[in-house]
């Protein structure tokens, strides 16, 4: 296929193929079997205008979700024009912690986890239902891309426009090499570089996001300090837009505040959550798959998620999920390997479920 051919279609579940041109981003939703998830993609160029983006960016209250598994979309992000990013800088709805976290001693028979830091709360009403260590602040590795997704969203740039990487965004940060599938040279959209970000965590990708941000790197990453600030993140500090740097640092409530406020953008909710897409760059195919296994398997409804590694910050994941009707928001900092992360995320999912519903 021709460079120019190149689209970014998410995929989960069967390929279904919507045009972008419905008044509301409800009606982009399909719900699938689980089971069914493919990694197979289908490839067309469809034009994004400005108001699809604004669809895809802002949340929409008629948004359904699908009661077992992921929800599933097929969006073509491709286009010769000039689509913008529309959303809004302060998202509405912003769920407010509530930091009395004695809260959580009204549910008995909490599960240990493995994590050092670990919270979930109600994503509604911002009730604690779990709290472990929840104000410590340490590093969170790639759980940064999610505000590195934020902080693009909310600039209303061109996600139409290519993106070639340099030699720079490999160069890593805090001493670490960023190791990659991509390369050199790779050219993709800003959308793509997103995808690769948030399903893939490829640094490379978060790293050419905050180098073609308006002002550079410098001016990413105040953008950045300054969304944590504005959403009362008082534990966090962005020395970059990888993870890959341990000076990046937050607390399990902080991004509680986080998790809740990036899962109102319909892009990263897409993106953060699709388990497969197979990357045409138009000289060779990269087949990838989502970095987190829950997503990869489809057994739990998972809105929105990111996972995070380096040896300072231990295996890391969030999450925003729907369990009995409940959405709620999962943080785990800290777990000693992949296999305990899943567990530990596992084990608070199937609690959660055992909780009385909410009304």
């Amino acid at each position: 296929m021709k460079k120019s051919k190149k689209s970014v279609i998410h995929v989960l579940g069967m390929s279904i193929l919507l045009a972008l041109s419905s008044t509301s981003y409800a009606e982009l939703v399909v719900n699938n079997n689980p089971a069914s998830t493919s990694a197979n993609s289908s490839s067309a160029s469809l034009n994004w205008s400005a108001s699809d983006a604004s669809q895809l960016m802002q949340d929409d209250d008629s948004l359904e979700i699908s009661p077992q598994g992921s929800t599933s979309v097929t969006t073509t992000l491709r286009s010769g024009g000039s689509a913008t990013i529309t959303s809004s800088s302060s998202p509405k709805n912003t769920v407010q912690i509530r930091d009395t976290f004695s809260n959580s001693s009204n549910y008995s028979s909490q599960p240990s986890v493995n994590a050092r830091a670990a919270l979930v709360m109600d994503a509604q009403t911002g009730e604690v239902l779990y709290s472990k260590n929840s104000n410590m602040s340490v590093p969170i590795a790639s759980i940064t891309k999610l505000m590195t997704a934020v902080v693009t969203a909310d600039a209303r740039l061109n996600m139409s426009e290519e993106i070639t990487l340099q030699s720079i965004d490999f160069a890593g940060a805090g001493g670490k090499n960023s190791s990659s599938t991509l390369r050199v040279g790779d050219t993709m959209n800003r959308a793509e570089a997103l995808l690769f970000a948030l399903m893939k965590s490829e640094n490379p990708a978060a790293a050419a996001l905050a180098r073609t941000y308006p002002g550079g790197r410098p001016a990413f990453i105040a953008a950045m300090n300054a969304k944590a600030k504005q959403l009362g993140m008082s534990s966090t500090r962005f020395a970059e837009s990888t993870g890959l740097d341990p000076h990046n640092i937050s607390s399990a409530r902080d991004l509680g505040i986080l998790v809740s406020a990036a899962s109102q953008y319909g892009l990263i909710r897409q993106f953060s959550t699709t388990p497969a897409y197979d990357f045409n760059l138009g000289y060779r195919m990269l087949k990838s798959n989502n970095t987190n296994a829950l997503v990869r398997n489809g057994g739990w409804n998972i809105n929105l998620s990111k996972t995070g590694y380096i040896n300072e910050a231990g295996r890391c994941v969030v999450m925003h999920t729907t369990v009995n009707s409940r959405p709620a928001v999962v943080v785990l900092l800290g777990a000693s390997s992949s296999q305990a992360r899943t567990n530990d995320a596992t084990n608070l999912l199937n609690w959660v479920a055992t909780l009385p519903k909410r009304i």
